[in-house]
């Protein structure tokens, strides 16, 4: 059953990510499930449209790559990595065109061929840097001190 739950969880991101499908939320996603992102609780699909729509109003091309998947029992994690193209004013920074890289972990549950819970942290904060063509490094930091 693991290697079907680890399927399911890299599937949500294929189908919600890397081929833009809002309706595949609602497939994949339980209409009761709750995903933690940076300390928000987002509750079913109801939940989650706005962060897509957000999401897919700031950046085009994402593209979500899996480093890592490991799964046990109910549970998966995947490390993965994100490239995106800044072509939207969300996030209040006007787009720069910029391709974007950023990484992440998730852990998700899975039930009755549905993802129940997960835990996400990416990195947002590397993320809003790139926008704003600032570089987080011992370069940055030096220069900031």
């Amino acid at each position: 059953m693991s290697e079907a739950n680890k399927e399911l969880a890299k599937r949500f991101f294929e189908e919600v990510w890397n081929k833009s499908r809002r309706s595949a939320i609602a497939e994949l996603l339980a209409p009761n499930g709750v995903i933690y992102d940076g300390g928000e609780a987002i509750h079913g699909p109801e939940g989650f449209y706005p962060f897509f729509d957000r999401m897919q109003a700031t950046f085009s091309d994402i593209h979500i790559t899996f480093n890592d998947a490991i799964s046990e029992g109910d549970q998966v994690c995947l490390r993965w990595t994100a490239d995106m193209r800044h072509t939207g004013g969300g996030f209040g920074i006007p787009p720069t065109g910029k391709t974007l890289h950023t990484t992440g972990i998730s852990v998700i549950r899975v039930s009755g061929g549905k993802l129940i819970e997960g835990w996400q942290n990416w990195d947002m904060l590397g993320l809003m840097h790139q926008m704003r063509g600032e570089r987080l490094g011992p370069t940055y930091i030096a220069a900031q001190a």
